[in-house]
């Protein structure tokens, strides 16, 4: 079928909407007429060069839609099924097995490999093949091809446009806190960025009713939404150095910690407002792929710092999903209030109006449902 899709064609540059050709689904794949694509930090990564994938190509991670076209051996969905999209895995590895896909031993091939594993495209242009299955979705498009493996059904009466993002930056934020660190009732957390993974991560520390939830970010208005969502306190990092104002509301230090931002310099200054027995979670993506922390060896010894590097949350997201679209029904976890949407002809200006802040998370949207 002729899908539009937004095309990356050059390391940095913008979107250009081309149609292309999207073949038909493969026995264990589902076609989903995309009714919202979330904008991720990680998409943006990917374009400029930071992440391997093929161009052009198509990215796109986080959406959301209606299965239209089913393959032969699908039974987990049906055409009509609301479905979010999230990232793909293989189903045979000892990780996978053990219920922990993100940890999938083949995960770079998966989701940025660019292709389907037989080396096929399921996008085309003009007959040439386009880099594609990104996260098992390449969702920036009126269409997506996915597996089975990595689509959830959802309820008829979920909000389905704003649902992508529980497909990555919101499950995981939020699943950093109640499954990767395990935050436990009492404990204190320092966020780093108050993005939508911070912001998420706010939203389980409110759900985990931990005593302190700190938010470091640079942006006023980000600060005061991370306030407005459950956080306790929130840090300006140019007010001053930041293990003085995080000990200053906890003077024992934070128990558990989580960095959004990939940058190395900011997640080294907060080594040092961690309690004893900490748990530091590294989730963002740096710029630079040789960024590295400098760990204090005798200090992570005298403090049992334990740090780790988490992976969409350490989700399964056929389990994770439902759970926080459970919540969020109970008014628990208000994820939308993350969410502006722009329509999808507009990707462009929704990545400038990103990285200026003017927004948390953008979900593109098709024009004819704003």
């Amino acid at each position: 079928m002729d899908i539009t899709a937004a095309v990356a064609t050059e390391i940095g540059g913008t979107f250009e909407l081309h149609q292309l050709t999207l073949a038909d689904p493969a026995p264990d794949e589902v076609v989903v007429e995309i009714a919202g694509v979330g904008l991720c930090h990680t998409d943006l990564a990917a374009k400029d060069g930071h992440l391997p994938f093929p161009l052009p190509g198509v990215f796109g991670h986080e959406g959301s839609g209606v299965v239209t076209a089913v393959g032969s051996a699908v039974t987990k969905v049906a055409v009509g099924d609301k479905v979010v999209l999230s990232f793909d895995s293989c189903g045979r590895c000892r990780e996978c097995r053990n219920n922990e896909p993100a940890y999938c031993h083949d995960f770079m091939a998966y989701n940025f490999g660019g292709a389907r594993q037989d080396g096929t495209s399921p996008l085309t242009r003009d007959g040439e093949p386009v880099g594609s299955a990104f996260f098992g979705q390449s969702s920036f498009a009126t269409h997506a091809l996915a597996r089975e493996r990595n689509v959830v059904k959802v309820p008829d009466d979920a909000p389905l446009a704003v649902l992508g993002p529980l497909g990555c930056g919101v499950q995981t934020g939020a699943g950093a806190v109640l499954n990767s660190l395990d935050c436990q009732p009492g404990s204190s957390l320092l966020v780093l960025g108050g993005g939508s993974v911070g912001l998420s991560a706010v939203l389980a520390g409110v759900v985990r009713e931990l005593s302190r939830i700190i938010v470091v970010e640079p942006h006023p208005a980000r600060r005061d939404l991370a306030l407005s969502l459950g956080a306790t306190d929130v840090v300006d990092p140019a007010a001053g150095p930041l293990p003085e104002q995080v000990r200053s509301i906890v003077p024992d230090g934070a128990d558990h910690a989580i960095d959004t931002t990939g940058i190395a310099a900011v997640l080294q200054d907060a080594m040092s407002a961690l309690a004893h027995r900490a748990k530091v979670g590294i989730i963002g993506v740096p710029s630079d792929p040789e960024a590295a922390l400098v760990l204090n060896l005798i200090q992570a010894q005298v403090l049992g710092v334990r740090v780790m590097g988490i992976v969409e949350g350490d989700s399964d997201p056929d389990v994770f999903v439902p759970e926080l679209l459970e919540l969020h029904r109970t008014g628990r976890f208000p994820f939308d209030k993350l969410v502006t949407t722009m329509p999808f002809s507009q990707i462009n200006e929704a990545v400038a109006a990103q990285h200026r802040g003017d927004a948390v998370k953008i979900v593109l949207v098709p024009e004819e449902s704003r």
